[in-house]
């Protein structure tokens, strides 16, 4: 993934990321009521929450808009997309990057849209792989980074350009692959962490790695995994056991628990 300190060629379409920043929406009503724009959710199996999900906004007569998409990005959410395709076809492609398949069976939304799920997503894809989840976009812009980025505050423009090789089109519901499974885990995991940075004021990379030392002893449900973070917060200098007492996770951890406050009596 590249990084580009200004943007490139001129994008002609925003997918904006109302569900990151609702009242964007609402700005672009009021501010840009000419506007073109479409709802991606529309037609799809997320048509009820259509007036809730991300727009495509079509910036080519809206050059005020495509300005303040580069300098108050924050405040305008999302993916900058340079693409002649017409917006029928364009509509089309996005829609049917929505809806994934983990595993044989399991159906999930893709928030590719989203600044931080694109950071880690597009990282897992290879050329080909990327040639065909851009489809017929040239070049894909947004402002963000990691989660890790945004706790040191080294977020920044996000470039891709479309390798454009000769590869079949994206299905429905497309198969992710193993490493860009592991890339949106890692998404999940590491804004688990960046929000208890936040909450707890504790140091991100603190953390970090004691999420790390939790899921090294199978503490993988969330609220276990956040009652480990809490006990390690409080026992910063205890040794971690790898062998507990107890079938559930749960169980392991009050063992842990019991342990380490008869030690530290």
């Amino acid at each position: 993934m590249n990084v580009a300190v200004m943007p490139g060629s001129a994008p002609q379409w925003l997918l904006l990321d109302v569900p990151q920043a609702p009242d964007a929406a609402q700005r672009l009503r009021a501010q840009f009521s000419t506007a073109r724009h479409f709802a991606l959710f529309e037609g799809t199996e997320f048509h009820e929450l259509r007036a809730h999900g991300p727009l495509l906004v079509d910036l080519r007569r809206s050059p005020a808009l495509a300005s303040l998409c580069h300098l108050d990005a924050r405040s305008w959410p999302g993916l900058l997309l340079v693409t002649a395709t017409p917006a029928e076809h364009l509509l089309a492609h996005l829609r049917r990057m929505l809806t994934v398949t983990l595993g044989l069976h399991h159906k999930a939304l893709l928030s590719y849209y989203n600044p931080y799920t694109a950071s880690y997503f597009f990282d897992g894809c290879d050329p080909r792989e990327l040639s065909c989840w851009l489809g017929p976009i040239n070049q894909l812009r947004w402002f963000g980074g990691t989660w890790a980025d945004r706790s040191m505050g080294g977020q920044g423009w996000q470039q891709l350009i479309n390798p454009e090789l000769a590869v079949p089109a994206l299905e429905n519901e497309q198969g992710l692959s193993d490493r860009q499974q592991g890339k949106l885990q890692a998404c999940l995991l590491e804004r688990h962490v960046w929000r208890w940075s936040r909450s707890t004021g504790r140091d991100y990379w603190l953390l970090w790695g004691y999420l790390q030392q939790g899921l090294a002893l199978g503490f993988s449900e969330q609220a276990v995994l956040d009652g480990w973070l809490w006990l390690r917060l409080q026992y910063p200098d205890a040794q971690p056991v790898s062998s507990l007492a107890g079938k559930s996770q749960r169980e392991r951890l009050d063992h842990l628990r019991r342990l380490w406050q008869g030690k530290h009596r």
